[in-house]
């Protein structure tokens, strides 16, 4: 787990016209010090990087007598991604009771991750009026305690629940977001805001998350974000290849997490497969998705990283087309995912996902492997 990039701001320390003469004479004071030191120690030189080094040689009118040294690797930083997280049903008394164990044992595989991420698939309220849907979902703020406590960083609210209690729903859910200081993505009350990247520093390496829905339904035909008005983030807008495009002239790492699919059906959609190859294309490193209720392929497209769908993570019902699921753990070394895994987790009576083991684990795993060929998908990176 990690926080928000942190901001910074300058500080000025006025000094008046007597201050100045103080700080003249701490000057000559310290000057003097430093002369004495010298005289009864030897010269000391700075510890020097290797072009540096090489420089200094030159100037003095020598050769360098040091290696210059290959700069560093770059670190590998390793981001984690659930799928749909839900407070409902059978899962809402878990949140209401004891909020810190609602994910159950996975935290400890999201936890392990340098940054986790989910979607968020209700309002974060206990407000307002339905939306005029067959499926409207809701949970109190302590949502993103829960959250929190498992190891999750970060949520995408870009789907078709994230505005299921309207303008009054959204608005408790952004303050809730503000309040406990958890990020959401791909919802605001502009487009401004919904479009907007998250930004974090991850071990040295800046990381941008994005997120976006596609799936064309009440949601994004009432509440997609505009000039001035609130909503989420749709996948059809040019608004979000502009926003990746932008995202990769300040990070280092881009993500971008959409829903989208259908539900039911474990090969992409000709919409799905287009828009990764659009995002791909405007400098995405990862695309991850969710919506269709299970596991789908996930592979490479050229060097950038798509996982097609991701399935029910912490799910309110039984029945929902598959309870497999699991932790995508991707490996980042500079942009480029370097390595990626399933922790292959199996979702209980409870709505808990718990990490799988033996023969359940290789029977997921190999699924999920086998849905790469309908995704044209490659096992390695290009290049």
């Amino acid at each position: 787990m990690i926080g928000a990039e942190p901001g910074g701001s300058p500080y000025a320390l006025p000094v008046g016209r007597r201050g100045w003469w103080a700080v003249l004479a701490v000057c000559l004071v310290v000057f003097g010090l430093v002369t004495a030191v010298r005289a009864i120690r030897p010269a000391q030189r700075p510890t020097l990087g290797p072009v540096a080094a090489g420089e200094a040689g030159e100037q003095a009118g020598r050769p360098s007598t040091q290696r210059q040294a290959r700069p560093a690797p770059a670190a590998r930083i390793t981001l984690a991604f659930g799928g749909d997280v839900h407070f409902e049903g059978r899962v809402d008394e878990r949140l209401r009771t004891d909020p810190a164990s609602t994910l159950g044992p996975v935290a400890g595989v999201l936890s392990r991750a340098d940054l986790a991420m989910v979607n968020l698939e209700t309002t974060i309220t206990e407000r307002g009026t339905p939306e005029p849907k067959q499926f409207y979902f809701r949970a109190p703020p302590t949502a993103f305690a829960a959250l929190r406590s498992a190891g999750v960083d970060v949520a995408t609210m870009a789907n078709n629940h994230g505005v299921d209690f309207g303008l009054v729903g959204l608005g408790d859910s952004l303050a809730a977001s503000a309040a406990a200081r958890f990020p959401v993505v791909g919802i605001g009350l502009d487009a401004a805001h919904a479009y907007a990247p998250w930004y974090v520093t991850v071990r040295g390496h800046r990381v941008a998350i994005l997120a976006a829905s596609q799936i064309r339904d009440h949601t994004l035909a009432a509440w997609t974000a505009g000039e001035g008005s609130p909503g989420i983030a749709s996948a059809y807008s040019d608004r979000l290849l502009a926003a990746v495009r932008d995202a990769r002239r300040h990070a280092e790492v881009v993500v971008v997490y959409v829903h989208w699919g259908e539900e039911g059906r474990s090969c992409p959609l000709g919409v799905q497969r287009e828009l990764a190859g659009r995002l791909a294309a405007a400098g995405a490193d990862a695309v991850v998705g969710t919506h269709a209720h299970l596991l789908l392929g996930g592979g490479w497209l050229g060097p950038t990283y798509v996982a097609y769908g991701l399935g029910n993570f912490l799910w309110w019902r039984d029945n929902a087309y598959s309870n497999d699921t699991g932790v995508l753990s991707l490996t980042f070394r500079g942009r480029r995912v370097v390595a990626a895994a399933l922790v292959p987790a199996r979702i209980d009576e409870r709505g808990v996902p718990l990490p799988a083991s033996g023969d359940e684990a290789s029977r997921i795993l190999a699924g999920w492997t086998d849905l790469r060929a309908c995704a044209d998908l490659a096992a390695a990176p290009a290049g």
